[in-house]
């Protein structure tokens, strides 16, 4: 049985994963040492934001090439946060595996629905 498009980005797999991540990032974060409350937490917040931010504002954008870039954005903010969860474990703040899973979960389903746009014959 075939799917009905998405109507609204909210019913996107993708965002709501997104979105879990957001969330588990923001908690994760809580617990960083107040003297990285204007680099690290917020850089690392800002840049989990940007994922489910780029998939919403492409979600409605007409073209295929406009969609992909804005996937393709959220991609490389994906992989900002990869980078700031190494980046807080080396430094002793913790390492969180389900923030790591979920980023693993994030990016799969990212590089599934940006290979769908670019390859719709719509």
């Amino acid at each position: 049985m075939k799917r009905l498009p998405a109507r609204r980005f909210q019913e996107l797999i993708v965002w709501q994963k997104a979105h879990q991540l957001v969330l588990r990032i923001y908690r994760f974060s809580d617990d960083f040492p107040a003297k990285e409350t204007y680099s690290l937490t917020s850089q690392f917040r800002r840049a989990a934001i940007s994922i489910p931010a780029n998939i919403a504002e492409g979600f409605k954008k007409a073209g295929r090439a406009d969609k992909a870039r804005f996937m393709n954005t959220a991609q490389g903010s994906l992989e900002e946060c990869r980078y700031y969860l190494i980046l807080a474990a080396d430094l002793g703040y913790g390492s969180d595996g389900e923030s790591s899973a979920l980023l693993e979960e994030v990016s799969k389903l990212l590089d599934a629905y940006a290979s769908a746009i670019l390859n719709s014959v719509s």
